[in-house]
């Protein structure tokens, strides 16, 4: 966002929008909580959350993202140093109280989703109004998922938000090494075939640009921007579903290959269901794939 440009145009003049900072924290802050789940892919739980007299801190704000990992989200108006360690020194806390957590998500989101907590990735997402080349190359030290997100206000009704670094956290796996050890657990219930194929759409979606995080859910495999774009769930004897956030009455559907799942009951997220059974099919799919990262 550092390097782009607003402009308001009309039939005749184009004007410039000047970006701004927020006036204090608290603007960014309370515009972030009350529309998180359209910014963040994050439901909101609470805000300026103690963490106890022992710890003796407060979190800006906790949310559970939509795959059920845990969610805390830190606010600076500008360049802040110390955001990315106050936000590591709350998600130790965190994984201290997973407890405490799951009756905050139990009392705000109902028992269903507490019981889906997952604790394998706990996130923290750091939004500000700029961070240094330090930052950024630190988030990547860390096995932790973090995310640096820059923001912007133009004139007086808009706001945009860059992810600057975005790491999923957890050991790396040599995709070679990943391939083979998908292979042999599911190529005798699957096919091979299938294998194969999923491992395609996972090279496709992992390279449709910067900032692809690649999330490991039971039941599916994520594809995030901040938010999830796709989520790709494991090969069936015949075909590989990936289910897209872009909107099916946007899409000329085909019975057989894309399908309008709003509504129903489904692994993952997204309303777009795309059915994959051959690599041409993938091919057919890449401008689906496309759109979503777009929309990610």
């Amino acid at each position: 966002m550092s390097g782009l440009k607003l402009f308001h145009t009309t039939k005749s003049s184009v004007t410039e929008v000047a970006p701004r900072l927020a006036e204090v924290e608290a603007d960014v802050q309370g515009l972030v909580e009350v529309h998180m789940e359209t910014l963040l892919g994050v439901r909101f739980l609470a805000s300026e959350y103690g963490t106890g007299p022992v710890h003796g801190g407060r979190i800006d704000s906790l949310g559970l993202d939509e795959n059920g990992s845990p969610v805390i989200v830190e606010y600076k108006r500008g360049v802040d140093a110390g955001v990315i360690n106050q936000g590591l020194f709350y998600l130790s806390w965190l994984m201290d109280h997973r407890a405490e957590f799951e009756h905050l998500v139990r009392d705000q989101l109902g028992s269903t989703a507490a019981s889906q907590v997952l604790w394998g990735g706990p996130r923290l997402i750091c939004i500000a109004g700029d961070f240094t080349r330090y930052d950024a190359h630190a988030v990547r030290e860390h096995r932790r998922p973090i995310d640096l997100v820059r923001y912007r206000f133009f004139g007086s009704d808009l706001i945009g938000l860059e992810t600057v670094a975005s790491v999923s956290g957890g050991m790396r796996v040599t995709r070679r090494a990943r391939r083979k050890t998908v292979a042999r657990a599911a190529a005798i219930v699957q096919g091979a075939s299938m294998v194969e194929l999923a491992d395609r759409v996972d090279d496709v979606l992992l390279g449709l640009g910067e900032g692809v995080n690649r999330v490991e859910h039971k039941q599916y495999r994520a594809y995030q921007r901040l938010r999830n774009f796709a989520c790709l769930c494991p090969p069936q004897r015949s075909k590989v579903l990936v289910y897209l956030k872009v909107d099916p009455k946007d899409v000329d559907l085909v019975p057989g290959f894309t399908r309008n799942v709003t509504g129903l009951g489904h692994h993952g997220t997204g309303d777009l269901e795309v059915q994959l059974r051959t690599l041409r099919d993938v091919e057919r799919a890449r401008d689906l794939f496309r759109a979503s990262y777009a929309a990610g």
